[in-house]
């Protein structure tokens, strides 16, 4: 039976074994995701998740499997991407820009997509940083709480507290 991407991902002692086009395959969407949900627009989100892993592929040799787990590796690595971004940028984008996420839909699922995106963008845009950074983390990457607090040097607990109450604040302005 063939090894799935994340099996392959585990089991892989250093990234030189490991098969890049089925990682590829497995962590792009997750790592385009992050990038989307905190920058919004398509075409940054693209080259940053190229970046991501292009930077990976040349910094293979460091990857210390002993230290953290692959997946932690790569998103902490798009972490730095991210910053190293905005800093050249010199302005923090607005999550508002998220309005022009692409939807395979129809024009009305479209339109009620949008004024979500807008709704949500409102409701997130005076989140501290830190929010803002678990939402994307929890909900744009889908990764789960325990390589949250990895990245992010915070506990497993505290931010599946942060994330519940933030979550349960913006349902109520919802």
């Amino acid at each position: 039976m063939p090894m799935t991407p994340e099996q392959a991902i585990v089991d892989a002692s250093s990234p030189e074994d490991l098969d890049w086009d089925a990682v590829y395959a497995d962590q792009a969407p997750r790592v385009y995701n992050y990038f989307r949900f905190r920058l919004g627009r398509t075409a940054d989100a693209e080259d940053l998740t190229a970046r991501t892993f292009e930077k990976a592929w040349r910094s293979r040799g460091s990857y210390r499997h002993d230290l953290a787990g692959f997946s932690t590796w790569l998103f902490k690595i798009a972490q730095n991407v991210r910053i190293d971004f905005l800093q050249s940028q010199k302005a923090h984008l607005p999550i508002d820009v998220a309005l022009n996420v692409a939807a395979g839909s129809s024009p009305d699922e479209d339109l009620e997509r949008e004024s979500d995106l807008a709704r949500l963008a409102s409701l997130t845009r005076d989140l501290p940083d830190r929010e803002r950074e678990l939402i994307a983390l929890k909900y744009g990457a889908a990764i789960n709480n325990r390589l949250i607090a990895q990245l992010t040097g915070l506990s497993e607990s505290n931010v599946g507290t942060i994330l519940h109450r933030v979550v349960q604040t913006l349902r109520s302005r919802w």
